[in-house]
C-alpha cells in the first residue's frame, strides 16, 4: 500500500503534466529530424555529430520523463498503438505485480493480474478497461477495479488517456492508484451514518415516548399547570415548584348527588360520573381553561387569560347540562342540576407532598371563596354566581345577563362578599322574564339597601306577577316581609 495517496485534483494535475512531458519529447524529436534532413549535405563526421547530439538530447529527455514518472505516487503504464505494454513504472509494478511489459496480448491483463470488479469475484472486462478505451481515442476514468493479489483486494482508482501522432493514437497511458483509504473512509462514513440514523431512530422513538408519558401525566396533571409553573414536562417538576399567578377559579357541583348516589350500584355511579364530566370538560377546555382536580363529582377549574372565559365556561357547562338533561329523561333516569361559582384574585399555583407522593395545587383565599359561592347556588336556588373580583375583571359586563343577588358573610371571611348571578343559560322564557323585570329588580336590591321594605316588597311582587319562577325575588319578598315584621315589633 502507497504511503500517501494524492487528491484526485493532485493526480488530475499529474496526468496534464505527464501529457506535456510526453508532447515536449515530439516536438525535440521533430526538431532533431527536421535538423538532420536539412545537413545531409554536410560531410559525414558532420552528419555523425549531429546524430549523436540528436541521441543525446532524446535520451536525456526520455531520461528526465522517466525520473518524473518514477517520481510521481502513482503507477503510471503506457501501452503503443498495437496494445502492447511499453512501460510501466514502479509504482504501477507495486499494485499490479511483475510482468507486465512481458505480456503478449493485452487482452490478457485483467486475467494475468487479476483486476476484478469491485466487490466481486468477476474479472473486469476487458474493453472497460481505461487505458484499452485510451487506444480507441477516449479519455476514460473508472474506480470500480480491484485488484487480488497475495490475499489482498486492493481497489484502485484509473484514468486512461490517447496520445496522438498524426491524427491517430500512438500511446495510450494509463494512471492508477491505490483508493484503500478512501473506501474505508467511505464505509466508515457509511457505517456512521448509518449508526447516526439508528440513533436518531432510537431518539425519535426515546421522544416519541417522552411525549406519550408527558400525555399521559396531563391527564393526572394537567399541561397547563406545568406551562404556568414554567416547564414542558412533568419530569422537570420539583417538589416545592410555586408561581403567583391572577386567575379566576370556577366550582362547580351537582346537587343532592349523595341522595342520587345512594339510588345506583357503584358501578352506575362510576358510569353517570365520567358521563358528567366527559360533557364537562370541553366546555372549559374551549375556553382556555384547564381543570385542575376533580372532587368526586365536583369539577375545579383554572382560568389564566381573562374572567370572561370562566364565565363563559359556566354558561355553556349549563347549557351542555340541558341537552344532557333531555338524554337523561329520554332512557329514563331523571335529570340532574348543578351548581356553579366563579371568583377571581391572586394565586399560588405549586406542588405539595413528600419524596414519595407529590400533587399539584392551588392556595389562596380565592380558590376558598370561589367554593364557598358555589355553596351558594343552592341557598338561592340559582344556577350561576360570580364575585364581585370576577365581575369587575370582565371586560364588558353588558355582554351578559347579570344581576345583584346579595352581600353575604361567607364562612371564614369577615368581610362581605357581593355575589351576582349570570342567568345567560336559563331557558328562554325564563330568561325573557328576567330581563324584562331587571330595571324592577334592581330598584328592589336598591330599596332593600336603604332598608326600604314596604316599597321593596311591592317591586319584587311585581316581578314574580310577570315570573314567578324567580326564586331570588321570592327570597327577597319573604326577607321583605320579616324585615317588617321585626321592625314593626321594635
Amino acid at each position: 500500500m502507497l504511503e500517501e495517496q494524492p487528491s484526485r485534483e493532485q493526480l488530475l494535475l499529474e496526468i496534464e503534466r505527464l501529457r506535456q512531458q510526453v508532447e515536449d519529447l515530439k516536438e525535440e524529436k521533430a526538431d532533431l529530424e527536421i535538423l538532420l534532413e536539412t545537413t545531409a549535405e554536410h560531410s559525414d563526421t558532420v552528419e555523425s555529430e549531429l546524430r549523436y547530439r540528436a541521441l543525446q538530447a532524446v535520451r536525456e529527455g526520455e531520461i528526465k520523463l522517466a525520473q518524473f514518472l518514477e517520481a510521481i505516487p502513482v503507477g503510471v503504464a503506457v501501452l503503443d498503438s498495437q496494445g502492447k505494454p511499453y512501460y510501466i513504472n514502479h509504482a504501477g509494478e507495486q499494485l499490479l505485480g511483475q510482468g507486465v511489459l512481458t505480456l503478449n496480448k493485452v487482452e490478457d491483463l485483467s486475467e494475468t493480474h487479476q483486476i476484478y470488479v469491485a466487490g466481486t469475484n468477476n474479472i473486469y472486462p476487458f474493453d472497460n478497461l481505461p487505458i484499452v478505451r485510451a487506444l480507441r481515442g477516449e479519455n476514460a476514468t473508472a474506480d470500480d477495479l480491484e485488484i487480488h493479489q497475495k490475499g489482498k483486494k486492493i481497489p484502485v482508482e484509473t484514468w486512461g488517456m490517447p496520445i496522438f501522432e498524426g491524427g491517430k493514437v500512438a500511446f495510450a497511458i494509463a494512471v492508477f492508484q491505490d483508493i484503500t483509504e478512501r473506501k474505508q473512509a467511505e464505509t466508515e462514513r457509511q457505517k456512521l451514518i448509518k449508526e447516526l440514523f439508528d440513533l436518531n431512530k432510537d431518539l425519535g422513538k426515546s421522544l416519541d415516548a417522552e411525549s406519550d408519558l408527558t400525555d399521559a401525566y396531563g391527564r393526572f396533571v394537567p399541561h397547563q399547570f406545568l406551562y404556568l409553573l414554567g416547564y414542558e414536562s412533568i419530569i422537570d417538576v420539583n417538589l416545592g415548584d410555586q408561581v403567583q399567578k391572577e386567575m379566576s377559579v370556577l366550582f362547580a357541583d351537582i346537587r343532592d348527588f349523595t341522595t342520587l348516589s345512594e339510588t345506583m350500584t357503584p358501578q352506575e355511579n362510576f358510569n353517570f360520573i365520567n358521563a358528567y364530566l366527559s360533557r364537562m370538560e370541553p366546555a372549559i377546555t374551549r375556553n382556555r381553561g384547564f381543570i385542575d382536580k376533580y372532587i368526586g363529582d365536583a369539577i375545579m377549574a383554572l382560568f389564566s387569560d381573562c374572567a370572561d372565559d370562566a364565565v363563559k365556561a359556566g354558561i355553556e357547562m349549563l347549557n351542555i347540562l340541558t341537552d344532557y338533561n333531555q338524554h337523561r329523561v329520554t332512557v329514563g333516569y331523571v335529570p340532574i342540576q348543578i351548581g356553579i361559582g366563579i371568583n377571581s384574585g391572586s394565586l399560588m399555583l405549586g406542588t405539595v407532598g413528600g419524596d414519595s407522593r407529590m400533587d399539584s395545587t392551588v392556595i389562596s383565599d380565592a380558590v376558598n371563596l370561589a367554593s364557598r359561592i358555589e355553596g351558594l347556588t343552592k341557598d338561592y336556588g340559582v344556577p350561576l354566581l360570580i364575585s364581585q373580583q370576577t365581575l369587575e375583571r370582565l371586560r364588558n359586563p353588558d355582554n351578559y345577563a347579570i344581576r345583584i343577588v346579595d352581600k353575604v358573610q361567607v364562612k371564614g371571611k369577615s368581610q362581605y362578599v357581593i355575589v351576582y348571578e349570570v342567568f345567560d343559560a336559563d331557558p328562554p322564557s325564563v330568561l325573557a322574564a328576567k330581563r324584562g323585570n331587571l330595571a324592577l329588580y334592581t330598584e328592589a336590591m336598591s330599596l332593600c339597601d336603604r332598608k326600604q321594605f314596604r316599597e321593596a316588597g311591592k317591586l319584587f311582587e311585581e316581578c314574580l306577577r310577570t315570573n314567578p319562577n324567580d326564586p331570588v325575588a321570592r327570597i327577597y319578598l319573604k326577607r321583605c316581609r320579616d324585615w317588617r315584621s321585626l321592625l314593626k315589633g321594635i
